[in-house]
């Protein structure tokens, strides 16, 4: 078993209130996603409130959904969100989602079994904005390989 798992929390902003009808087409794909998600090869864990998605969990501001999710590695996650049916929903992000003008997607490496926190999550993107890429908060641009596989890189 893994000695980690990659974690990563992504949000964004919406153009309009989740109930509104511009809203309906995202709000239609969210449980065929999430279900795609949890089925892909390499996922762990999710958030989830009581209707089984993350929708109503708003600690970014009322207009911001959160997702974040455990998965075995990088490539396993990467393969979900580029070729998947994930795919397909993330070119029409735009249709739903107002650009952010920094970054809103953060991965970093967590014990096996830890589950974050909303806050750790927060914490992560915050560094990742603040100071850059580094092996405690990265994105798929520029990955950092898990504190194990890099320990047994120097070992070498």
């Amino acid at each position: 078993m893994p000695l980690y798992q990659l974690a990563q929390l992504n949000i964004a902003s919406m153009q309009q209130p989740l109930e509104s009808p511009g809203m309906a087409d995202f709000v239609a794909n969210l449980e065929r996603i999430n279900a795609l998600a949890e089925a892909s090869p390499g996922f762990v864990w999710r958030l989830q409130d009581e209707a089984g998605d993350a929708t109503a969990i708003r600690p970014f501001g009322e207009e911001v959904l959160v997702n974040l999710s455990l998965w075995r590695d990088v490539e396993a996650l990467k393969d979900y969100v580029y070729k998947s049916a994930h795919a397909e929903m993330l070119k029409r992000r735009t249709e739903w989602f107002a650009r952010m003008g920094e970054a809103h997607m953060v991965l970093w490496w967590v014990p096996a079994g830890h589950l974050p926190s909303v806050g750790e999550a927060a914490e992560r993107l915050q560094l990742l904005r603040e100071q850059g890429p580094s092996a405690q908060a990265f994105s798929f641009r520029q990955a950092f390989p898990a504190p194990n596989k890099l320990t047994a890189l120097v070992a070498e």
